[in-house]
């Protein structure tokens, strides 16, 4: 048996997200019937992925995880699989590793980023993957207020309430590591980007959320620090759509 780390892009509009669904098509359903399509073996062991990316969330750089007896080489591979799974998911890289390393479990960190269309109109070609927001928002503020999620914090207030089922103890705890969070502006698009040891279900979507409310002046910056003090959902801000995000990489 060999251990292969699949790193693999793909354009989440018309999937239900990352995780298998009963009846529904997702990300991780298409890899392991491509898998099984290439391999020639029935009931191959679903591919395990460094997270669960939400309907409609895009990916550059999502990794997971299979065992296989199969032989193929790992060039082939990547060869073999474009050309058995739909268009709008491509294995990038297929690379044989070390049997205990695990996709979740070994990586270090994440990157993801949220993409703000702030002209009057959006191009069609781009709809599927930003979020349009035309009116005014203060975006030094928002600036500000995302760089007070930088650092180690209980993120409770920005986790789903519907928190993921079936973690064990290490991971029910939301506390997590921000390395970097900030804003920054390229022609009309406003793009937000974290980097961090891991992220809550929903954990970005709801602080652009918040950060959203202290464009429109609704809330302030230092407000963030309160909303992460009271450990509450109800504290923060709407989860923002999900089209405008992208798992950008993960660091192992």
């Amino acid at each position: 048996m060999r251990t292969l780390k699949i790193t693999l892009a793909y354009d989440g509009s018309d999937f239900f997200g990352w995780q298998v669904q009963p009846g529904k098509p997702t990300v991780q359903a298409a890899l392991a019937e491509a898998l099984e399509r290439v391999t020639g073996a029935s009931g191959v062991e679903l591919p395990q992925g460094s997270g669960r990316t939400d309907a409609g969330v895009h990916a550059l750089g999502q990794v997971a995880t299979v065992r296989t007896a199969s032989p193929i080489p790992a060039g082939n591979m990547v060869i073999a699989l474009n050309d058995t799974l739909p268009k709008s998911v491509r294995v990038l890289r297929v690379e044989e590793v070390a049997e205990d390393f695990h996709a979740r479990r070994s990586a270090k960190a994440k990157t993801y980023r949220y993409r703000v269309w702030r002209a009057g109109i959006c191009p069609p070609f781009l709809a599927r993957y930003v979020t349009h927001h035309p009116y005014p928002l203060d975006e030094q503020a928002m600036a500000e207020a995302a760089r007070l999620v930088v650092g180690e914090h209980d993120f409770t207030s920005f986790a789903a309430v519907d928190a993921e089922k079936g973690k064990d103890d290490a991971e029910r705890s939301n506390v997590r590591t921000v390395f970097a969070s900030e804003f920054r502006r390229e022609g009309e698009e406003l793009i937000y980007e974290i980097r961090g040891t891991g992220f809550l279900h929903h954990m970005v979507r709801n602080l652009v959320g918040t950060f959203l409310l202290v464009g429109k002046g609704t809330l302030k910056p230092a407000d963030l620090k309160t909303i992460l003090e009271k450990r509450s959902r109800s504290a923060a801000g709407a989860t923002a759509p999900a089209e405008g995000l992208s798992l950008i990489s993960v660091e192992y």
